[in-house]
């Protein structure tokens, strides 16, 4: 229920702040256009502008053969010198979304086969109640729902695992198979279970060791040191999942004091501080090599004892394989109507304008209050990333094109990217992987985690690069 409503609210809101533009701001006669038909990049309301209208700063940009970009608007000089406003479309338009939904549905398929391909052999040579088993100590705690060395557990170790190492692509087949799983014990089958929502909650909150994507990118931008927001990163992110798992375990009156959890939790703090001190002993080239070796070596080595366990079990492993990746590819076409369904609603918020209009109330709100106003330019990759990770990322990269890849906005930004989960993409598909249609507390509990994660990203920011302009 609480999915249907936010769903609803996404369209209603959407539609009625379009058609408020079009009847009363100048030049949005186009919106209803632009939401339906519309592409990303595509132009708006663009006029000519006198010079002598125009901040020092936009000149100096549009002067130096630069475009320059203040929220929403955009400026740049045409092929006759002269000075223009427009805006650019930050989304594609509801039918082109609803084909990257189908599209990307059809992406997964062969990442989903192959990995659920080797989940099965996994699963059949025991490979999956040995891990079960390992982590059952702390999961029984964790979920007092599961029975002993379910599956299950094996599952999620699997999923946070190639979350942690940022194997997005080998997260999602675990993860759903994951929800499978828990889906066998789930009384309810349309109705997500406890152990559904903890598993969730803490799988969106998005716990990474290295942000090897942003630092790339930070690199590509000439930033002076792109590392430098690995620290922050890894704190907020970890934070957010301390956070989503204290959220759940109040709702679901789970005591987290107990000594195994607390111990787990400090061995695992321990691990990645560890790991940090040794980390910021590398230059760029050195944290990019390590990454690569940790995460694609251990993906290797997960097949390698896979087929070797398979063989030392006596099992027929392709036969195991080709079952396995037969459920792959089925989950991966039964996504596609929630898939469509959410993303269509996502685009309609964005191409309407909405964010332009709550980014704008936030700046003005701040300034009112006399506080520092920094943070705000930073925002709208927080704002967008529960909605669209691939518009944070363009969110995050034209923060830092704009302000500069070594400001504060461009640094918070980097940060606030590396946070958190896509929270609505994640419902859309884990849920709708087992059809799972009343997500209960799930959406709130995932988006107050993702705003501890956004507090701390900007707390940070201003610990490490306030002095940053």
């Amino acid at each position: 229920m609480a999915l249907s409503r936010i769903w609803a609210a996404f369209i209603i809101v959407a539609v009625l702040a379009a058609g408020y533009q079009a009847l009363f701001v100048q030049g949005q006669k186009n919106i209803f256009s632009n939401m339906v038909v519309g592409k990303s990049g595509d132009t708006s309301q663009t006029k000519l502008v006198d010079s002598t209208m125009l901040a020092p700063v936009v000149l100096q940009a549009l002067r130096s053969g630069n475009s320059y970009t203040d929220g929403s608007k955009k400026y740049n000089r045409d092929s006759k010198g002269n000075y223009i406003q427009y805006r650019e479309q930050h989304g594609d338009g509801i039918i082109a979304t609803a084909k990257t939904s189908v599209d990307i549905a059809i992406n997964l398929i062969g990442i989903m086969a192959l990995f659920m391909g080797f989940m099965s052999i996994a699963e059949r040579a025991g490979g999956i109640r040995l891990l079960s088993k390992i982590i059952g100590p702390f999961f029984s705690k964790l979920f007092p729902e599961l029975p002993k060395n379910h599956p299950a557990m094996g599952h999620m170790v699997m999923n946070f695992s190639a979350n942690l190492l940022g194997l997005d692509n080998a997260a999602t087949p675990f993860g759903i198979k994951a929800m499978e799983s828990l889906q066998e014990l789930n009384p309810s089958k349309d109705t997500a279970s406890n152990s559904q929502i903890m598993f969730l909650c803490l799988h969106a909150s998005g716990l990474t060791l290295i942000p090897v994507s942003i630092i790339a990118i930070r690199a590509s931008l000439h930033a002076t040191n792109p590392t430098d927001i690995f620290i922050p990163c890894m704190i907020a992110t970890f934070v957010a999942t301390i956070a989503a798992m204290m959220i759940v375990s109040f709702r679901q009156k789970i005591n987290v004091l107990q000594p195994v959890i607390l111990l787990w939790v400090l061995g695992i703090s321990a691990i990645i501080s560890l790991l940090v001190i040794y980390l910021r002993s590398m230059d760029f080239i050195g944290v990019q090599t390590f990454s690569g070796i940790l995460s694609n070596g251990l993906i290797l080595i997960l097949f390698f004892l896979i087929v070797l366990g398979a063989l030392y079990k006596n099992i027929d492993i392709f036969d195991a394989f080709v079952e396995g990746a037969k459920g792959g590819f089925e989950v991966a076409v039964k996504i596609i109507p929630y898939l469509v369904g959410m993303l269509v609603a996502i685009s309609m918020l964005r191409t309407s304008g909405t964010f332009d209009v709550i980014i704008q109330g936030m700046r003005s709100f701040f300034v009112m209050l006399g506080t520092d106003t920094r943070f705000v330019d930073g925002l709208p990759t927080a704002l967008i990333k529960p909605l669209s990770g691939s518009a944070a990322r363009g969110m995050m990269i034209d923060t830092m094109t704009t302000y500069g890849s070594d400001s504060f906005a461009g640094r918070l930004s980097s940060i606030l990217q590396g946070t958190s989960d896509t929270t609505f993409y994640v419902v859309a598909v884990y849920f709708g992987a087992v059809s799972i249609k009343n997500t209960r507390y799930a959406i709130g509990s995932m988006l107050l985690a993702d705003l501890v994660g956004i507090i701390t990203s900007i707390l940070l920011a201003y610990l490490f690069f306030g002095s940053a302009g």
